[in-house]
């Protein structure tokens, strides 16, 4: 009889047996092996690899790959250390009349400055990561660095300049900038120079029929009168007060470097009285440069910022620091009439843009 190649099944009635349902094709089993000797010597090609590299550089791999791993479960664990407030620094060394450096302090759960307690820290922390997981906690370093290590920055700056809220580290640090530092805002605020001053003289006729034409605020100094007139306070625009002032309000807008989004940005009129002195104090952060155009600018009037002494000039802006200690004061006669300048906090210069958004995300007037 033919002989029927291997696999095939017989259908001849007359055969002795039919092929059990259990019985493997040979062909399978071989081509079984032959997988078995890939993956054998797959996996053989794997190990003798393993074995050529150099141990020191797996070594080092592997302690990196560690490293970035506890870095990354620090980062997201770890909280801020705990740090001397604010509130604390002004009840130790507040008068009997309860006036820090010449101010009188609100205690106002609203007022940044004046309302801080030990959950401050913590509390920008948590807007911290919050911005982070909405965002990205790309550069971030130095905002992270700043809250985590706020109770020593604060407590080992030098006397000369010591911000009472926050100081974001690694910026330059100078009492006065020059013009270039915010050029186009500087050029643009000098420029509409007229439009700002005569809104002002406006404004301050109103003196000649009230003592205090409602909008101004008076701050408390040991001789003299300071007062301001808000256009955005804290972050928060004073809607009132705009109104008598449109084309100055409207001038902020188009400011490049304007901080008008967080409580460190103000902008108002400041004016000082003959005799006045504003005693020496320090401003709240150095995340931002301040920016005096000046509108009036008798003789004997003079802003000192770290000991270094400057005058205003009619027309022209003077920036400066006012994390540093610095003091001002008008000494002329009373017939030279106040000293009025134009007020509106910048940005500094080295926060970098991801910085500023982030600053304004955790800093937002009421957050």
């Amino acid at each position: 009889a033919a002989r029927l190649p291997v696999g095939t099944l017989r259908t001849d009635p007359g055969s002795p047996r039919a092929p059990r349902a259990a019985e493997m094709p040979l062909e399978w089993l071989a081509g079984c092996c032959g997988s078995l000797d890939r993956l054998r010597d797959l996996v053989g090609t794997g190990i003798q690899a393993v074995r050529d590299c150099d141990a020191t550089a797996l070594g080092t791999v592997a302690v990196l790959l560690a490293m970035f791993v506890w870095y990354c479960y620090h980062v997201g664990r770890e909280q801020p250390r705990p740090f001397v407030t604010v509130t604390s620094l002004i009840q130790g060394g507040a008068d009997a009349n309860g006036l820090q450096n010449g101010y009188t302090h609100c205690r106002s759960p609203e007022c940044v400055r004046c309302a801080h307690s030990d959950g401050l820290n913590q509390k920008l922390y948590h807007n911290l990561q919050e911005y982070a997981k909405r965002y990205s906690w790309s550069g971030m370093g130095r905002i992270h660095k700043g809250i985590r290590e706020q109770g020593r920055y604060l407590s080992s700056r030098p006397s000369i300049q010591k911000p009472e809220v926050f100081f974001l580290p690694d910026l330059p640090t100078a009492p006065y900038f020059p013009r270039d530092a915010q050029k186009h805002d500087v050029e643009l605020l000098e420029r509409n120079f007229q439009t700002i001053a005569c809104e002002f003289d406006a404004l301050y006729k109103a003196f000649s029929n009230c003592s205090l034409p409602q909008g101004w605020k008076v701050n408390s100094t040991p001789s003299g009168e300071w007062l301001t007139f808000y256009l955005v306070n804290q972050g928060t625009c004073v809607p009132r007060n705009c109104r008598k002032c449109p084309r100055t309000y409207r001038l902020l807008g188009s400011l490049r470097t304007c901080v008008g989004n967080n409580i460190f940005g103000n902008a108002c009129l400041s004016v000082l009285t003959p005799g006045t002195v504003v005693a020496e104090h320090y401003g709240p952060t150095n995340i931002r440069i301040r920016c005096h155009l000046g509108l009036r600018t008798p003789g004997n009037c003079e802003l000192v910022v770290g000991g270094e002494p400057q005058c205003w000039a009619e027309g022209r802006c003077l920036l400066f620091d006012d994390s540093f200690l610095h003091t001002a004061l008008h000494g002329g006669a009373p017939e030279e009439g106040p000293r009025a300048v134009f007020m509106v906090d910048l940005w500094h210069p080295n926060v970098a843009a991801a910085e500023r958004q982030a600053l304004d995300f955790i800093f937002a007037p009421g957050r």
